[in-house]
């Protein structure tokens, strides 16, 4: 089975911390042993495992990809105008795969599973696969 999250972004770069709602659908599918793959359907957007108990990490993650991919750049050509959303996800990645053990994700004391806005504020889906 494939599970949904919905989400609505609120601005043009921001990360969503998704793991309390990853962590639902692995009690609700009750998996002890196994894996499970978040994904990100959307070119201007991704999903990423890094620290949750500073903020500062995500508006530091943030500053620096908008250091390195400016929104208004000279010489784009993309007709969107958003070239900087998608090499940013190009960067970050579109999915992060994480083991189930004992019923719980295996992330580090200070981890959690986000997702990546970069071309908002907008309605955005990922998905989810438990493979037990």
């Amino acid at each position: 089975m494939i599970h949904e999250i919905h989400l609505k972004t609120k601005k043009r770069d921001e990360m969503l911390d998704i793991t309390a709602q990853v962590e639902e659908l692995l009690a609700q599918d009750n998996v002890s042993e196994g894996f499970v793959v978040v994904y990100s359907p959307h070119t201007t957007a991704g999903i990423t495992i890094n620290e949750n108990a500073d903020p500062n990490v995500q508006k530091d993650i943030l500053r620096r990809l908008n250091e390195i991919y400016p929104w208004d750049k000279a010489g784009d050509r993309h007709l969107e105008g958003n070239s900087a959303a998608h090499l940013k996800t190009i960067t970050v990645g579109t999915s992060e795969t994480v083991i189930i053990h004992n019923g719980k994700l295996l992330l580090g004391r200070w981890q959690g599973i986000y997702f990546c806005e970069f071309d908002g504020p907008r309605a955005r889906t990922c998905y989810v696969k438990i493979l037990g």
